[in-house]
């Protein structure tokens, strides 16, 4: 195994916008371990905000925690990964595109993969798994999502942040994913491409989920393409109303309208 970096790796965008495709295909890369998501980093961060005035008694710096953070996490993600047979460590947990400033203290050599998909698809997406109440909480979330990521990423080097659109990783797959390992440092691995053939810790209920989609779509391959321009078929008038109010400025500035 070769590879030029060991920067951790984090994968982030709103929930039903193709992290979970991603963090698959980057898992059977031959350098590269993308394990369960992890979530609890936004916890560790109200450690020095929200329950900074008590933590501070102990006398130490907000480094000092900060640190302590970054060694824990990175050192079970590094043993993870070398227990795969892996050299290189990815999280993709999408709640942490609202945490990234402070992923960014504990990691300031990482790299942030942000995938993004038409809002309109993701509230089509959240109604179909979730239901509708989930969808119109949908219209609110994804744009903010959007913006707390990419307001971090506008201050970050081109090396450390990389916007993958889920339309791209579906329709033009090999060539998004060769951009986006040439971003990581990393060589061309084809096994990224049959990611459906790897090994995977992942829960039971996804893969069925994603077994009957794929039969739904009639597709053969690993990545079924069906889902791009899904709200044209599911999303109702009254949800269609909601998101050009809520979200329209935000699908106008992707190039979504």
């Amino acid at each position: 195994m070769t590879t030029t970096s060991n920067r951790p790796i984090f994968i982030v965008g709103c929930q039903r916008s193709g992290t979970t495709l991603l963090r698959l295909m980057l898992d059977s890369h031959q350098n590269i371990s993308c394990g369960p998501e992890t979530r609890f980093l936004q916890d560790f961060a109200k450690l020095t905000s929200e329950s900074w005035d008590r933590l501070s008694l102990y006398g130490f710096p907000k480094s000092y925690w900060l640190d302590k953070a970054a060694e824990f996490f990175d050192s079970f993600q590094a043993e993870y990964a070398k227990s795969r047979g892996k050299t290189r460590w990815a999280d993709k947990t999408p709640r942490y595109a609202l945490s990234l400033a402070y992923i960014n203290e504990l990691f300031p050599t990482c790299q942030i993969v942000h995938v993004i998909r038409d809002g309109r698809d993701v509230v089509a997406s959240h109604r179909a798994r979730w239901g509708y109440g989930s969808a119109v909480k949908a219209v609110e979330k994804w744009p903010r999502y959007i913006r707390a990521a990419r307001r971090v990423g506008d201050r970050l080097p081109d090396d450390r942040y990389i916007e993958i659109r889920y339309e791209d990783l579906v329709v033009d797959t090999e060539s998004s994913l060769r951009q986006l390992l040439q971003f990581l440092g990393e060589p061309w691995d084809a096994a990224v491409l049959d990611y459906d053939s790897a090994p995977h810790d992942v829960a039971g209920r996804y893969e069925q989920f994603s077994k009957s989609r794929r039969h739904d779509a009639s597709e053969g391959g690993p990545v079924y393409r069906s889902r791009v321009g899904a709200h044209r078929r599911e999303v109702d008038p009254f949800l269609r109303a909601l998101i050009a109010v809520r979200a329209g400025s935000t699908l106008r500035a992707l190039g979504y309208q």
